[in-house]
């Protein structure tokens, strides 16, 4: 209606219109004027009710950051647990760290003396004289280790003049002797070409040849107690390995059809070992032949004890017979007595009367 009026005051004359635009226009700032007291009325609610609202966002949000700031303080107490733990390992994995490799700095200074003690030894090694000292030596120290002191013996003379390193007796002798050809195994290994190799090889080959013979010839004297057949014993495994599985193995064979057997510090060990354990095995013997010799000695003395004893059982025999017999004498003497006893008994009444009257007479 209010448009409507509007309209029709619109379409009416200018002098006519005029009161009607001054009361569209009160009425418009009334409106006007309503409107903005509702807008104010509802800002001012609208305010109240935004404060209520961002209060309650505000205690929501106060208790879930307390919350919050909990949960953080307890991950924090774990993580500063587990980062001090983590801590103390580190540092007791770095002590160890640190003791490790002063171990392997003590180690490893120590590999070192001994390299320089390997390269003094191999200084002191080349005279073959001093090579030939260290090998007896190695050996009696195998045999000091394996057997018994009256088992073995060291340098060992024969008839002849010969000494060889070491013998073990057993029931006859076993030669040993010790045999160290370094020189042109060194150069066999350090070779530069095959050409070089090849005839180093020839070289030690010849060396083991010549020590097989002389041991061969020299030490295996059955005529003086030995057995046939001798060891040789060879310090360095690298040596052995060369002469038993190497280009020169057929040494080997020339040294069986010579009955002398190489052995190293690995297969002379075991050698011992089966020697020791036949020592056990004849020692064992022995003592039960000494003991079969005293079970025979006390069998005799029982079997003397035995007819002593038949002896006596005899005489204790004959003994009791003849106590047996005088019981019975006894016995038949005390019969005898306890009659006669009676009869005395019954012949005094008729003597007495006699014996008065005589008296009176």
């Amino acid at each position: 209606m209010f448009f409507g009026a509007l309209w029709g005051s619109v379409r009416r004359p200018r002098y006519a219109r005029r009161p009607l635009v001054i009361v569209a226009l009160l009425i418009t700032i009334a409106a006007a004027a309503a409107l903005a007291a509702l807008i104010v009325t509802l800002a001012r609610n609208g305010r109240s009710l935004v404060d209520e609202r961002l209060g309650g966002i505000e205690q929501r949000l106060d208790r879930r950051l307390g919350e919050f700031d909990e949960r953080v303080d307890r991950r924090l107490e774990g993580i500063d647990g587990r980062l001090l733990s983590t801590q103390q390992s580190t540092g007791e994995t770095a002590k160890d760290l640190v003791e490790r490799l002063t171990k392997l700095d003590g180690a490893t200074t120590q590999m070192l003396q001994q390299a320089e003690q390997i390269s003094r030894l191999e200084h002191v090694l080349r005279p073959p004289k001093a090579r030939g000292g260290f090998g007896e030596l190695l050996l009696e120290n195998l045999l000091r280790d394996r057997l018994p002191p009256s088992a073995y013996e060291m340098q060992y003379s024969f008839k002849s003049g010969e000494r060889v390193d070491a013998v073990i007796k057993v029931e006859k002798l076993i030669p040993i002797d010790a045999k160290f050809p370094l020189d042109n195994f060194q150069r066999m290994v350090e070779a530069p070409d095959a050409a070089s190799r090849t005839l180093h090889e020839k070289a030690f080959a010849r060396d083991m040849k010549g020590h097989v013979d002389a041991v061969a010839e020299k030490y295996i004297k059955p005529a003086e107690g030995t057995y046939d057949f001798a060891f040789m014993y060879l310090p360095a495994e690298a040596i052995y390995y060369e002469l038993v599985s190497g280009k020169t193995g057929a040494l080997l064979d020339h040294a069986h059809g010579r009955r002398v057997f190489p052995t190293s510090a690995t297969t002379f060990t075991a050698y011992l070992q089966v020697i020791a354990f036949g020592l056990k095995g004849m020692e064992f013997e022995q003592n039960a032949h000494e003991v079969m010799a005293y079970v025979a000695d006390l069998r005799k003395d029982f079997l003397r004890m035995r007819e002593d004893f038949e002896l006596v059982g005899t005489h204790l025999s004959r003994a009791q017979t003849k106590y047996v017999d005088s019981e019975k004498r006894f016995d038949r003497f005390d019969t005898k007595l306890e009659r006669s006893a009676e009869h005395q008994a019954i012949d005094a009444p008729a003597a007495a009367p006699q014996l008065e009257a005589v008296d009176a007479a």
